[in-house]
């Protein structure tokens, strides 16, 4: 394969198709409201009394991770298996170096964190151990919600990659390769799931003692009235974390600008941090969803406005082609706002790792 030609993104990656958002909907409109993993993700929502004075920095790492995903993206050459809609590629070492270029033209290797001592907690379809990119994580604690199994699996793969972007340490180097993992699988073999599974794994991240929950999935935002509501909702138990003094990082969705106006939910509570996304280039993904709308006036169908600074979302990270771990042991390419999601949630982890180190310097 020459240097600059495009692996194809892979099948696999589109969680969310025309087919599976109408079932959705469907579903939710019968008081079940779904969740699906997003491969083909959207935006997100950054919260002002949350890393206010810190974002710009959180926006260098992220833009960092942009130049990462041109250079695996163009730089990947030798021998490609394309098998099931998988590309298996070993990146080329000139891709290696050229990383190490980059890094130290915007400073990112002067940054001494790595995410130790940061607690994130992954809520999605599983983690698959068994990836060489794996092998030396920090997994602290498993929760099986859907079928509970107590040892860790994956089997859709979404929940693995994922994963990979934020502690791969091999061809896939991830953004904060030495947290403490924590992965709750919420979502089925199928990329859709339960709210009230997902509510349950959020608080079982809080349980265990997470600094940053990272949601790299979502549905539609006050599909249901209030009045066929009964208990929490994913939005209660994200906002019950961040009253905590927790992270909350969702993904924004794929809609694009053509959807309902708003982000995915629970990105689309206020407090939660939506994350929305970007190609190699800098620009705005096609399907990044936006939020110019703030919810629904219950229980009549009418969208509020959300002024600045609360419009969603706030940040973007990438979400075109980005080189991926799965659980078959090999790499693919993917898009999706669930990609960029797990790229802020590195990136916030780097930041709360620097201010950890800064207040405790070495002696």
């Amino acid at each position: 394969m020459s240097k600059d030609k495009l692996p194809p993104v892979t099948p696999w990656g589109e969680v969310l198709d025309p087919i599976d958002i109408s079932d959705e909907e469907a579903v939710s409109q019968q008081n079940q409201q779904q969740f699906e993993a997003e491969i083909r993700d959207s935006n997100v929502f950054y919260d002002d009394q949350h890393l206010h004075k810190d974002l710009a920095l959180v926006r260098k790492i992220v833009s960092f991770a942009v130049v990462l995903t041109l250079l695996l993206t163009v730089g990947y050459i030798g021998s490609v298996l394309m098998e099931e809609g998988i590309i298996s590629i070993r990146p080329s070492d000139s891709a290696l170096n050229s990383q190490t270029k980059y890094q130290n033209l915007i400073e990112f290797d002067n940054m001494t964190a790595t995410g130790k001592g940061i607690r994130v907690c992954i809520v999605d379809s599983g983690l698959d151990r068994s990836h060489g990119d794996l092998e030396g994580i920090n997994l602290v604690g498993w929760m099986d919600f859907v079928n509970g199994k107590s040892n860790p699996y994956d089997d859709h793969g979404h929940g693995t990659s994922m994963a990979g972007i934020l502690v791969a340490d091999g061809w896939i180097e991830g953004m904060a390769p030495n947290v403490e993992l924590l992965v709750a699988k919420a979502l089925q073999s199928n990329g859709s799931g339960d709210d009230a599974d997902v509510v349950a794994a959020i608080d079982w991240c809080v349980e265990n003692n997470a600094h940053i929950i990272s949601l790299s999935l979502g549905g539609a935002p006050g599909a249901l009235p209030f009045f066929l509501q009964s208990g929490r909702d994913s939005g209660d138990a994200a906002n019950d974390a961040i009253d905590k003094g927790i992270f909350v990082i969702a993904a924004a969705g794929n809609d694009g600008t053509d959807d309902d106006g708003d982000v995915a939910s629970p990105a689309s509570e206020t407090a939660v941090i939506a994350v929305g996304g970007v190609t190699s280039t800098g620009t705005i993904w096609s399907g990044s969803s936006v939020g110019d709308n703030n919810g629904r006036f219950l229980p009549l169908p009418i969208l509020l406005p959300r002024n600045d600074p609360h419009k969603k979302p706030e940040i973007v990270a990438p979400a075109y082609r980005v080189p991926v771990i799965n659980n078959q042991g090999t790499w693919s390419l993917v898009d999706g706002t669930s990609a960029a999601t797990v790229f802020v949630t590195g990136a916030i982890a780097l930041q709360m790792d620097q201010l950890l180190i800064a207040a405790n310097p070495p002696e």
